[in-house]
């Protein structure tokens, strides 16, 4: 009887969406809460999960197998696939989230880009900034939670890891491949990458 009624729960939940102006591509695969509130012209893939506490803007895309719960999405955000945005989270307008990013407890910026195999936690993120490819916050110490900022105009490079609490200050720029532990002053360059060596004429041992 239980798994019954969340069954119409859901689809009268659908069916309240889609008279409202919602596009959704398989319906029966994408799962509402009772507060979710979603404004007009937003499009949902199939296998997106909404939880409690989700609220939704104009002009949205999530695309499919996205988990959100207990966050905003500003207008003109475009989420996933394979998106978890966690709670406390607060994706401003025109603001990306792409696919197996992770965001916990955070601010995105307006037109900032969080594109790939990503997590940003306990993170404050300004406007227009680009985070690279595998890029992660380093928020827990095993003791507590620690703080990232990140300003306007900011470009991280891929695969760098941001060792909280920490400071990107506006236009500054962060090289692929670097850990970062220390405040980066505005439009400066921060690299942190040994130098590569090379053996020539290497032969592996045979078995």
């Amino acid at each position: 009887m239980k798994h019954l009624n969340l069954q119409k729960l859901q689809s009268k939940l659908r069916n309240k969406f889609l008279k409202s102006g919602a596009k959704m591509i398989a319906p029966e695969t994408i799962f509402f809460s009772k507060d979710t509130k979603i404004g007009k012209n937003v499009i949902i893939e199939p296998y997106v999960v909404i939880g409690s506490k989700v609220k939704i803007g104009n002009n949205v895309t999530i695309k499919s197998f996205s988990h959100l719960e207990n966050c905003k999405v500003e207008n003109k955000v475009h989420i996933g696939p394979y998106a978890r945005i966690r709670p406390g989270t607060i994706l401003k307008e025109g603001s990306k989230v792409g696919n197996f990013v992770e965001i916990k407890k955070s601010f995105i910026g307006k037109k900032s880009k969080v594109n790939h195999l990503t997590y940003i936690g306990d993170t404050s993120i300004g406007k227009s900034v680009n985070i690279g490819a595998g890029t992660i916050t380093c928020n827990y110490d095993g003791v507590k939670k620690n703080k990232t900022k990140i300003k306007d105009n900011v470009f991280i490079g891929s695969n760098s890891s941001l060792v909280a609490p920490i400071t990107l200050e506006q236009d500054s720029v962060v090289g692929a491949g670097s850990v970062i532990t220390k405040n980066v002053k505005k439009k400066s360059l921060a690299l942190t990458r040994s130098l590569q060596t090379e053996i020539k004429n290497y032969k592996r041992k045979k078995k």
